[in-house]
């Protein structure tokens, strides 16, 4: 019984031949743009990727090693542009001014939790989702299965209470 070829196999060889054949020179030249082993793994494999998914059209088998190159030229230079955004971005960041972290007392916290912890479930539930889940209010009038209105209601009357809790603590 004679095996027969199906063309998927024979672009499959002649794509693992190519890889064979270029691989080194395209890790090495992908070493020179880029300065790091690893990044270069990564340019060379991504740019195979998409050399392969355009094989079929390519209709000159020796333009594949400069067209391998050019794609490694422009992943990198979509590298180095996605990095020069992120610096950027970083030094805006690093730019803006940091707020003093303020030294919170213990004790202070541990009150206020407490005193979340003594108000009825619903009103509880209502800060808790609001402020310490951060979730919008229909997400969190979701969650308790009530309307925009009932929760806004419930985090007034918790606010009103923590708010009387803890101008008397003061005191």
């Amino acid at each position: 019984m004679r095996a027969t070829v199906t063309t998927d196999d024979r672009t499959s060889s002649r794509l693992e031949d190519l890889y064979v054949r270029h691989a080194p020179a395209a890790l090495r030249f992908a070493y020179f743009l880029s300065g790091d082993p690893e990044v270069a793994r990564d340019l060379v494999q991504d740019a195979f990727v998409r050399v392969a998914g355009r094989f079929r059209y390519l209709r000159q088998p020796d333009e594949f090693d400069p067209y391998l190159r050019r794609t490694i030229v422009n992943l990198n230079a979509s590298r180095l542009r996605r990095l020069k955004v992120e610096r950027s971005s970083l030094a805006r960041e690093a730019a803006l001014p940091i707020a003093p972290l303020v030294e919170r007392d213990p004790q202070v916290r541990d009150e206020l939790w407490q005193a979340i912890l003594d108000l009825p479930s619903r009103q509880r539930a209502a800060i808790v989702l609001r402020f310490y889940e951060d979730l919008s209010e229909l997400q969190a009038a979701e969650v308790l299965r009530c309307s925009v209105k009932a929760l806004n209601q419930l985090v007034v009357r918790a606010m009103k209470t923590l708010r009387t809790r803890i101008e008397e603590d003061e005191r």
